[in-house]
Protein backbone atom coordinates (compact mmCIF):
# COMPACT_ATOMS: atom_id res chain seq x y z
CA UNK A 1 0.00 0.00 0.00
CA UNK A 2 2.97 2.17 1.00
CA UNK A 3 4.20 2.27 -2.68
CA UNK A 4 0.62 2.75 -4.35
CA UNK A 5 0.50 6.09 -2.18
CA UNK A 6 3.52 6.89 -2.74
CA UNK A 7 2.58 6.48 -7.03
CA UNK A 8 -0.46 8.99 -6.05
CA UNK A 9 1.42 11.15 -4.29
CA UNK A 10 3.88 12.01 -6.99
CA UNK A 11 1.02 12.41 -9.51
CA UNK A 12 -0.74 15.30 -7.35
CA UNK A 13 2.68 16.72 -7.03
CA UNK A 14 2.72 16.23 -11.18
CA UNK A 15 -1.04 17.54 -11.73
CA UNK A 16 -1.01 20.61 -9.21
CA UNK A 17 0.41 22.82 -11.64
CA UNK A 18 -1.79 21.90 -14.97
CA UNK A 19 -4.90 23.58 -16.16
CA UNK A 20 -7.90 23.39 -13.58
CA UNK A 21 -10.22 23.51 -16.14
CA UNK A 22 -9.21 19.96 -16.86
CA UNK A 23 -7.56 18.88 -13.59
CA UNK A 24 -9.35 18.39 -10.43
CA UNK A 25 -5.71 18.74 -8.55
CA UNK A 26 -4.66 21.71 -10.44
CA UNK A 27 -8.39 22.72 -9.09
CA UNK A 28 -8.08 21.89 -5.20
CA UNK A 29 -4.63 23.46 -5.45
CA UNK A 30 -5.74 26.75 -6.80
CA UNK A 31 -8.69 26.61 -4.47
CA UNK A 32 -6.33 26.21 -1.65
CA UNK A 33 -6.01 24.27 1.75
CA UNK A 34 -9.54 24.87 2.91
CA UNK A 35 -11.29 23.60 -0.25
CA UNK A 36 -8.99 20.72 0.25
CA UNK A 37 -10.06 19.75 3.60
CA UNK A 38 -14.09 20.05 3.17
CA UNK A 39 -13.83 17.74 0.30
CA UNK A 40 -11.53 15.28 2.75
CA UNK A 41 -14.46 15.79 5.01
CA UNK A 42 -17.17 15.50 2.49
CA UNK A 43 -15.79 11.79 1.59
CA UNK A 44 -14.95 10.72 5.23
CA UNK A 45 -18.71 11.27 5.69
CA UNK A 46 -19.67 9.01 2.70
CA UNK A 47 -17.11 6.38 3.84
CA UNK A 48 -19.32 6.49 7.39
CA UNK A 49 -22.59 6.21 5.66
CA UNK A 50 -21.59 4.10 3.19
CA UNK A 51 -20.32 1.66 6.05
CA UNK A 52 -23.50 2.32 8.13
CA UNK A 53 -25.85 1.54 5.94
CA UNK A 54 -23.88 -1.76 5.02
CA UNK A 55 -22.53 -1.18 1.39
CA UNK A 56 -19.46 -2.39 1.09
CA UNK A 57 -18.28 -1.41 -2.25
CA UNK A 58 -19.41 2.04 -1.84
CA UNK A 59 -17.02 1.89 1.48
CA UNK A 60 -14.01 0.75 -1.27
CA UNK A 61 -14.77 3.45 -3.79
CA UNK A 62 -15.22 6.43 -1.24
CA UNK A 63 -11.88 5.00 0.45
CA UNK A 64 -10.20 5.63 -2.51
CA UNK A 65 -11.82 9.19 -3.06
CA UNK A 66 -10.79 9.89 0.56
CA UNK A 67 -7.49 8.48 0.19
CA UNK A 68 -6.71 10.80 -3.14
CA UNK A 69 -8.28 13.72 -1.14
CA UNK A 70 -6.08 12.90 1.74
CA UNK A 71 -2.95 13.06 -0.21
CA UNK A 72 -3.72 15.97 -2.15
CA UNK A 73 -3.94 17.75 1.44
CA UNK A 74 -0.32 16.32 2.74
CA UNK A 75 0.69 17.33 -1.05
CA UNK A 76 -0.09 20.63 -0.01
CA UNK A 77 0.96 20.87 3.61
CA UNK A 78 4.44 19.28 2.80
CA UNK A 79 3.65 16.14 4.40
CA UNK A 80 5.09 12.92 2.22
CA UNK A 81 3.65 9.33 2.87
CA UNK A 82 6.95 8.77 4.31
CA UNK A 83 6.47 11.51 7.03
CA UNK A 84 3.08 9.73 7.96
CA UNK A 85 4.60 5.86 8.14
CA UNK A 86 7.54 7.25 10.41
CA UNK A 87 4.87 8.56 12.62
CA UNK A 88 2.78 5.17 12.25
CA UNK A 89 5.96 3.16 13.19
CA UNK A 90 6.72 4.99 15.99
CA UNK A 91 3.11 4.81 17.38
CA UNK A 92 3.30 0.86 16.67
CA UNK A 93 6.30 0.70 19.08
CA UNK A 94 4.83 2.89 21.98
CA UNK A 95 1.23 0.61 21.82
CA UNK A 96 1.09 -1.49 18.97
CA UNK A 97 -0.10 -1.18 15.38
CA UNK A 98 -3.57 -1.42 16.11
CA UNK A 99 -4.23 1.00 19.15
CA UNK A 100 -4.16 5.03 18.39
CA UNK A 101 -1.81 7.21 20.57
CA UNK A 102 -3.41 9.29 22.87
CA UNK A 103 -3.64 13.20 21.99
CA UNK A 104 -2.11 14.05 25.42
CA UNK A 105 0.92 11.68 26.75
CA UNK A 106 -0.69 12.30 29.93
CA UNK A 107 -2.94 9.59 28.84
CA UNK A 108 -0.47 6.98 28.77
CA UNK A 109 -0.04 7.55 32.51
CA UNK A 110 -2.09 4.81 34.53
CA UNK A 111 -5.05 6.72 37.01
CA UNK A 112 -8.31 6.67 37.86
CA UNK A 113 -10.96 6.80 34.45
CA UNK A 114 -13.25 9.53 33.89
CA UNK A 115 -16.58 8.93 33.20
CA UNK A 116 -17.48 7.63 29.70
CA UNK A 117 -19.56 9.77 27.76
CA UNK A 118 -22.65 7.21 26.65
CA UNK A 119 -22.42 5.70 23.12
CA UNK A 120 -24.87 6.62 20.62
CA UNK A 121 -26.20 3.89 17.94
CA UNK A 122 -26.71 5.39 14.21
CA UNK A 123 -29.50 4.85 12.78
CA UNK A 124 -28.87 3.97 9.28
CA UNK A 125 -32.60 4.51 7.79
CA UNK A 126 -31.71 8.38 7.27
CA UNK A 127 -28.78 8.56 6.31
CA UNK A 128 -27.94 9.59 2.67
CA UNK A 129 -24.78 10.61 0.52
CA UNK A 130 -25.19 14.37 -0.88
CA UNK A 131 -24.38 14.71 -4.66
Amino acid sequence: MNDSLERLYLAVLAAKDLDPATSRTARLFQRGPSQMAKKLAEEAIEVVIDAVNGDAQAVVRESADLLYNLTVLWASAGVRPDDVWREMERREHLLGIAEKLPKSTVKLLPKAAPPRRPIVALDGRGLRKRH
